[in-house]
């Protein structure tokens, strides 16, 4: 059995299909008298593409976790415009005791296409392409210049700054369940959390203006 997770949400449906591009930036050069000669880079970032169908209409009984598809439009929305990696997992389980390798790691969202076809229905394919993160920082350089006239440079370390969590947050126009649990708890998959702290029992259905307990 596969299963799927963007940032924790789980597919409602299996992908049929998983292609990931692993990349190199290798560059073939042509040396005069010696012929093409290959230098080697660093290695590019692997491209990761796949589909997966919100069923609508029907009895989908291998369908799990299965939510609208405004939720996943909104998950998607969300994980395009937050400006950070997330995390993309695919686990393999053969058996109830026996487990595959696992594909874990940090990923952008980089496009993805709604499809709606007559022939499934109402039903709705999201198309995926993901592209690995890896991870980089910057550091700011102070230069100084001594009585001497010789120059010396320390690295300056970004100043930590602390915010005390909010307790509530007041529901905008546009905002949805899981973004909120993302953006104020740092997790979109405890949206159920902070339905069940709210006493909501339709995470689909918001007002605008209504205060929501977040702890």
């Amino acid at each position: 059995m596969y299963s799927f997770y963007l940032d924790n949400v789980l597919l409602p449906i299996t992908p049929k299909q998983l292609q990931i591009k692993i990349k190199n930036q290798n560059k073939t050069i042509e040396l005069i008298n010696f012929g093409q000669v290959n230098i080697l880079k660093t290695p590019g970032l692997s491209e990761i593409s796949f589909d997966f169908s919100v069923p609508i209409v029907g009895k989908y009984p291998f369908a799990r976790e299965l939510q609208s598809p405004e939720y996943y439009f909104s998950v998607l929305e969300n994980l395009k415009t937050q400006l950070k990696p997330f995390k993309f997992t695919v686990l393999r389980q053969i058996s109830a005791n026996k487990s595959e390798f696992a594909t874990n790691m940090m990923v952008t969202l980089e496009d993805y296409e709604i499809v709606e076809d007559a022939d499934n229905g109402f039903d709705v394919t999201f198309k995926i392409n993901l592209k690995q993160y890896r991870e980089y920082s910057t550091q700011t350089v102070e230069v100084k210049q001594n009585s001497d006239g010789a120059l010396t440079s320390t690295k300056q370390t970004p100043r930590q700054t602390t915010k005390t969590p909010a307790k509530t947050y007041t529901v905008k126009a546009g905002d949805t369940l899981w973004n909120i649990a993302k953006k104020q708890l740092g997790d979109g998959s405890k949206y159920k959390d902070l339905a069940n702290l709210n006493n909501i029992s339709n995470p689909n259905f918001l007002s605008v203006g209504q205060v929501l307990k977040l702890s």
